[in-house]
């Protein structure tokens, strides 16, 4: 029996799978393009958001955000079309790729940005190029250039090594031969103690029926982006960070109940998740659910 992976709303993973028996599923131009405009169209109708990509000629690498919370069917839909798409190229019967995907959950901090680093030099420890930006079926060169991808959310990734700067710095100057993945009855985790525990009460409480009755969680559960992802738009958004705001004047207490309504709404958090933040500490959580119907009625 399979178990279910671990998995919610927002959380970040490192997905693969690899050609049946080791075949090259994907040698040459055509079979990358095609893997690639499937990629494209499977994650816009899904909702679900690729940070990174790289395909090599037997396997694939993504770094994804599970914004919808439908990455198992993401990952069933990616490699469904792309089988089919490619019998009837090559024809024949049979399975296309080596059984179920795999994934990693993976800790936001240092190891989201240790995990792009390691998926983008895949083909240098392979012997392909000796430059990543080399290599021309990964999504390296989105960072970098001003060209618009459909697939890769490049401005995040950026931000999350500072700049394209610090981003291209720490491509060619970090060289990361492996990732400390712990294997769990929960599937791989890749990060902390607390986070796998946090991921864990997490987990659970998306896949727990609650009485939702006092408003305290969201009913609708089905789309929600990561609490990282929705603190990074709304500082792009106000153009300035959350702890730079100045809650005793009138702008700063709107900009607040405006961050609020957007973690609620967006990241999907209770208030007692919000109150954690220092900018929400001295608020009692009866005063966040009337701040909230307020800004929202405004």
């Amino acid at each position: 029996m399979r178990r279910a992976r671990i998995t919610y709303p927002g959380a970040f993973h490192h997905g693969m799978n690899r050609g049946i028996n080791g075949l090259d599923i994907f040698h040459g131009n055509q079979y990358k393009s095609l893997f690639l405009d499937t990629l494209a169209e499977t994650s816009k109708k899904l909702k679900v958001k690729i940070l990174a990509y790289c395909v090599m000629d037997n396997h694939y690498h993504l770094i994804l955000e599970n914004s919808s919370g439908k990455m198992s069917e993401f990952m069933k839909r990616l490699n469904g079309l792309y089988a089919m798409y490619y019998r009837k190229i090559e024809g024949g019967t049979g399975y296309v790729f080596q059984g179920r995907f795999k994934s990693t959950l993976i800790d936001r901090d240092s190891y989201l940005v240790q995990s792009i680093l390691y998926l983008l030099q895949n083909p240098v420890r392979a012997g392909i190029v000796q430059d990543a930006a080399e290599y021309l079926w990964s999504s390296v060169k989105s960072y970098f250039s001003n060209c618009s991808d459909d697939i890769i959310e490049a401005e995040f990734v950026n931000e999350l090594f500072g700049s394209k700067d610090e981003f291209r710095a720490s491509l060619y100057e970090s060289r990361i031969n492996g990732l400390p993945v712990r294997s769990t009855r929960y599937g791989d985790i890749l990060g902390s103690e607390d986070f796998f525990k946090s991921a864990i009460i997490r987990y659970d409480r998306r896949n727990r029926p609650t009485d939702q009755s006092d408003g305290s969680q969201r009913v609708d559960d089905r789309y929600f982006e990561s609490v990282e992802k929705v603190i990074w738009e709304f500082e792009k958004q106000e153009g300035l960070k959350i702890d730079e705001i100045n809650v005793t004047t009138h702008p700063g207490k709107h900009r607040r109940g405006d961050l609020l309504v957007m973690l609620k709404d967006k990241a999907g958090l209770t208030y007692k998740e919000i109150s954690k933040f220092e900018i929400f500490g001295d608020i009692q959580l009866v005063s966040l659910r009337s701040m909230y119907r307020n800004v929202r009625k405004r």
